[in-house]
């Protein structure tokens, strides 16, 4: 009995001993910790997992990423001038402003087909007058490309909210319409119109809010969202042109006002003179 009892209490010490060791219960956690990762591994590597989670390689593949990535960083651009090298480059004509002195809107005039029209965009020469990199003033997709021998080719880049962006006298034409292109990019290079002929090699640069042509000068280096807000204003100063004004797009405006001012005055109508003079010589003979 006591030689079983001292085997007991010599059994249960080294136990004891075994224990408080520093390296034991550090070992035994990390042992734990590495049974139970390899079991959460197995388990999803095994079917099982696979039926519960039902993964499919259409959505890694698929449908799902067949979506074109929102391109948020073109509402951040600002609006840039459409030549290669804007030091090389001056402005042959300005945009025609209802709001500017009669000097400058008659320097604004192009003189074509026996007329005067308003010139709706901006005129970039190079000062050598050879011809130079036309780019794109923003970023956008091609919506328009045509040839015209008038206007000297043109080019039409569609952007967020209603805004086009057009280049006119180019030649050399480097995009398609369906074609996306960044802010920088060339697109074509200068040339010449019939339209323009006294600006030379040129391109001829629009920008329009909603079919509505804005001056490309108030909005050089802002971005786009100054000129999404500001376009209002463009309209409002448009809606109030001055009598003179309206007859450089419309020659015809006063010829047809005048037989309007006759309208309402047919001659069969009497005037109260007569009435009055009726009836007295009405009462005479009676």
């Amino acid at each position: 009995m006591r030689e079983e009892e001292n085997k007991r209490s010599s059994q249960s010490s080294s136990v004891k001993r075994f224990f408080k060791k520093r390296w034991v219960f550090p070992a035994i956690y990390i042992a734990s910790a590495a049974i139970i990762l390899t079991a959460v591994l197995w388990f999803q590597g095994s079917d099982n997992a696979t039926d519960k989670y039902d993964y499919k390689s259409s959505d890694l593949t698929g449908k799902n990423n067949d979506k074109p990535a929102l391109e948020v960083n073109t509402a951040l651009e600002n609006l840039k001038m459409p030549v290669g090298n804007p030091m090389d480059a001056t402005v042959k004509m300005e945009f025609y402003d209802f709001n500017a002195t009669d000097e400058k809107q008659e320097a604004a005039l192009v003189f074509y087909n026996n007329q005067y029209v308003p010139h709706t965009g901006i005129d970039f020469t190079s000062k050598d007058g050879e011809t130079f990199d036309v780019v794109a003033a923003l970023s956008g997709k091609v919506t328009r490309v045509e040839e015209d021998a008038t206007l000297g080719n043109v080019i039409e880049i569609e952007h967020d909210k209603g805004i086009v962006t057009q280049y006119q006298s180019v030649k050399d034409v480097k995009v398609e319409v369906g074609d996306k292109v960044k802010q920088g990019q060339v697109i074509a290079m200068a040339g010449q119109s019939l339209f323009d002929e006294e600006s030379g090699t040129h391109v001829h640069f629009e920008v329009r809010k909603d079919g509505v042509a804005v001056n490309p000068t108030n909005y050089f280096n802002k971005p786009v969202s100054e000129l999404q807000e500001g376009t209002s204003a463009d309209q409002k100063a448009e809606d109030t042109k001055s009598p003179k004004q309206q007859m450089i797009e419309d020659p015809a405006t006063d010829k047809e006002k005048a037989p309007s001012d006759e309208e309402g005055t047919p001659s069969d109508d009497k005037t109260p003179s007569d009435d009055e003079s009726s009836e007295s010589t009405e009462k005479t003979n009676s």
